[in-house]
């Protein structure tokens, strides 16, 4: 009963195992890149040189939301 056992325990470990390197190696790069376009206006809008950033420095340069920009765009 002993050998039975230790090789269901073995297959265990080993499925374990596999399938967490499977996993960890699985995904290699991001999904969605910073610069790709996030949407089809945003694509139409770069192809006419009128892109507006999503993001803008403050006067500490930190990096906040460019509402002014994206708004006054209209």
């Amino acid at each position: 009963m002993k050998p039975r056992m230790a090789t269901s325990s073995r297959l265990v470990v080993v499925s374990i195992l596999l399938a967490a390197g499977t996993i960890t190696l699985g995904c290699q790069r991001k999904l969605f890149p910073k610069d790709s376009p996030r949407t089809q206006f945003e694509t139409y809008d770069r192809m006419r040189q009128k892109f507006v950033p999503l993001e803008q420095p403050d006067v500490f340069g930190e990096p906040k939301p460019a509402l002014r920009a994206r708004l006054g765009s209209v």
